[in-house]
Parts: C-alpha cells; sequence; structure tokens
C-alpha cells in the first residue's frame, strides 16, 4: 500500500450519515473519519479523528491535484454530497447515505454504508483508500478479494465491500481515470442476493420540517439511485 496520502487540515467541521442503528462522520473532503460498528458503541472501524497517524483508519476518494471541495446535504434527506474539485476544474461527486426503510409494516436498519462516486465533469483521477481497523485500531484486516468484493477479516468482525469499482486500482491505492459511475456497499459478511429498497412515504403537508430519506440500491449490475 502507498501510505503517502493527500494532508487535509484537522477539523471538526464535519456530516454525519446513519440509520439509528450507527452512523459515520465524513469530513469536508469526503473522508469517512469516524465510524463505529455495528453500533454506536462499537469498534471504531474508521478512527481518523482521534488518530491521524499511520495507523489511523480511513475510508478516503482523494482527486489527484486536489484544489477544493464543497458539502451539502440533498435537501429534505440524510443524504450527503461532497464535491471534490482538482486544478483543472474537474471534478466528482461523492453520495453518501445509511439505508433506513419500512418492509413488512416493520421499519429495517441494516448495517449497510452506500457511497456513490460520479463524475461531474472532465476526466478526473482518483484513487480510493479503504483503511478499515479492528480491535480498537490495534489490528489491521486480513484481505480476501472475490470478483466484486473485498472482505476485511479481523477478530471482531468481518466486512464486505461490494463494488463495480476496479479492485485491482483500490488495493494499489493507485490513480485511475474515473469515466463511469461507481459504487460501494460496505456491511456484514454477506453475499448480497437481492435489493435494498429504500420506500420511503410521501411527507406530510409540513415538508419543510421533515427528514426524509430515499434511496434504491439494485444488485447484480449495482445500480444506486437516491
Amino acid at each position: 500500500m502507498n501510505d503517502e496520502t493527500q494532508a487535509a487540515p484537522a477539523s471538526l467541521n464535519l456530516g454525519v450519515i446513519g440509520n439509528c442503528a450507527y452512523s459515520a462522520l465524513i469530513d469536508e473532503r469526503g473522508r469517512i473519519v469516524w465510524c463505529c460498528l455495528p453500533r454506536f458503541d462499537g469498534d471504531p472501524v474508521f478512527n481518523e479523528l482521534l488518530d491521524p497517524s499511520g495507523n489511523g483508519s480511513v475510508w478516503a476518494f482523494e482527486i489527484e491535484d486536489f484544489a477544493r471541495s464543497e458539502q451539502d446535504y440533498k435537501p429534505n434527506t440524510a443524504i450527503l454530497r461532497t464535491r471534490l474539485f482538482d486544478r483543472q476544474g474537474q471534478g466528482i461527486e461523492i453520495t453518501d447515505f445509511a439505508p433506513r426503510f419500512t418492509s413488512r409494516d416493520r421499519m429495517f436498519r441494516p448495517l449497510t454504508l452506500i457511497r456513490r462516486v460520479k463524475v461531474l465533469s472532465g476526466t478526473p483521477r482518483i484513487r480510493i483508500l479503504m483503511r478499515p481497523r479492528f480491535d480498537w485500531g490495534r489490528q489491521a484486516p486480513t484481505l480476501t478479494q472475490g470478483s466484486h468484493h473485498m472482505r476485511y477479516v479481523g477478530t471482531p468482525q468481518t466486512l464486505r465491500l461490494t463494488s463495480d469499482a476496479p479492485l485491482n486500482y483500490m488495493l494499489a491505492e493507485t490513480f485511475f481515470v474515473v469515466d463511469r459511475q461507481i459504487n460501494f456497499i460496505l456491511g456484514p459478511d454477506e453475499t448480497l442476493m437481492g435489493g435494498i429498497e429504500d420506500k420511503s412515504k410521501s411527507p406530510p403537508p409540513d415538508a419543510k420540517n421533515t427528514l426524509i430519506l430515499r434511496g434504491i440500491v439494485l444488485m447484480g449490475g449495482i445500480e444506486i439511485k437516491n
């Protein structure tokens, strides 16, 4: 792995996503710097907020020749959007959310974190840093690779990342050209056989004070809409 990362100033100006089962803190450059799994009081799988050293853990999408970033929420949702631009004006948008949906008259809050990267302009080059750690940062996971997924095996838990991104570039932490939308689904070590659908209810008349989460994930070709 390449340990050199784009230095980002420490900041508590963070976005948050979650589904009432877990949450994640995301900085202005779209880096997940804090996330405890499988619960709020669980193991800090991503902990760079408190440990910015080489032993810290982070999930980042770095754009080559970074110039600036923007971040906001999709209106009336818990869907966080981060836009990164390089010095040539080329850019990407990172979309992050945690599914929460009603099915069979019950509320489901799966241990699932969804990230999507799409091109805004040009042909930007990015690299993916996926560096979880277990046992409160003491244990680096063992990695196993499938055709469309990575398994991060630790003593306390195992996580699976399913993606249509080029896994070889991700493993090598190498910059590559993004020419299409790429999607990432992090969750338990389970094969994704069907789909995850968020069936959001129609907002009441006073929609300004209502938080609505919309999203759909169709597995197979891995399509994410929200």
